[in-house]
């Protein structure tokens, strides 16, 4: 079961600074929302097409989606970059819309395979939402710790 450790750092070098870190950015002191089966690549572009309306192919295509920013050779574990539009949507989006986006997050294939309802992922988004409030504001940004 792959885990996926979401975190904010200030730039891509601290951010892959973790994977020096016994245990991942947890023990680096780092805010971070720890999650399971939940990878940085699919499932976060599918979470942004569902926050941003726009189709999975085009959040794939974003400026840093799915971005392996550590050294593939060197992992697993790795340091996978998210997008600023998925970090800019969590941070502005209201309750609601946080409950409708999970909703409908929860009927891909992806967190169906995983028996994700629509409560469970709710309160994924919550965290998702809390971490990237508390990034932007002090210019940080998001990254995913993923050992597969």
């Amino acid at each position: 079961m792959p885990l996926c450790d979401y975190f904010s750092a200030a730039d891509d070098q601290t951010a892959v600074a973790v994977l020096l870190a016994p245990g991942g950015p947890g023990e680096g002191g780092l805010d971070v929302v720890c999650l399971k089966n939940l990878d940085p690549v699919v499932t976060m572009a599918r979470l942004e097409a569902v926050m941003t309306g726009c189709g999975y192919d085009e959040a794939c295509e974003r400026p840093r989606a799915g971005e392996v920013l550590s050294e593939p050779e060197d992992g697993p574990p790795f340091v996978v970059a998210l997008t600023d539009t998925l970090s800019h949507a969590l941070a502005h989006a209201s309750k609601e819309e946080l409950a409708r986006c999970a909703e409908a997050w929860s009927r891909t294939d992806e967190l169906r395979r995983f028996g994700l309802g629509g409560e469970v992922t709710a309160d994924v988004l919550e965290a998702l939402a809390g971490l990237a409030r508390r990034a932007l504001p002090a210019g940080r940004r998001l990254y995913c710790w993923w050992a597969l």
